[in-house]
């Protein structure tokens, strides 16, 4: 199984508008209607086009996931997911920032979506401690891949040396195991 993950899942220092896959994950805010941050960016990289789709969607509730065109992305498609605000740990965070994940991931095999870019999700402004978040991340991966997936390349995608650090300490140790 760790073959499978080590030859799917890397960490990477860049931009995620950047990243030539078939779908970029968005995390969003729960109106889809653009934000700052990576949602932010999102939506200026994409164009006008991405805000009218996401208005017709309608939001989308903390740990679920929604689909839309990539527009002028290079990828095809922009996976939105709506993160939890971290309140302490004892409000149900980690439940909802792993449904996050794994409904993301959901989405990109039901539309038959081969590589896909996650950025920290819930790490930004909503203040979820990235070391947390990070195996929270690899762990969801995982365990999506074992059961099977048509997924070949997953790239979490880092802003930052501190979230680039986290992430790929939490894929090796998951990797040695």
């Amino acid at each position: 199984m760790s073959d499978r993950i080590q030859n799917t899942i890397s960490v990477i220092m860049g931009d995620i508008v950047e990243q030539e896959v078939d779908a970029i994950v968005n995390a969003a805010n729960n109106s889809l209607l653009g934000g700052g941050g990576v949602d932010g960016a999102i939506h200026r990289a994409a164009g006008p086009q991405l805000l009218e789709e996401c208005r017709l969607i309608g939001g989308c509730p903390t740990g679920e996931a929604r689909i839309t065109g990539g527009y002028r992305l290079p990828s095809k498609w922009v996976i939105h997911t709506v993160g939890p605000v971290w309140k302490g740990g004892n409000s149900g965070e980690e439940i909802l920032l792993e449904n996050a994940y794994r409904n993301s991931l959901g989405l990109a095999a039901e539309y038959g979506i081969g590589s896909v870019a996650f950025p920290g999700i819930s790490i930004g402004a909503y203040g979820f401690p990235v070391g947390r978040a990070s195996l929270i991340a690899v762990r969801t991966i995982q365990s999506f891949l074992g059961k099977g997936s048509t997924l070949t390349d997953i790239r979490l995608v880092c802003f930052n040396e501190a979230s680039y650090s986290s992430y790929s300490t939490a894929l090796d140790s998951l990797l040695r195991k």
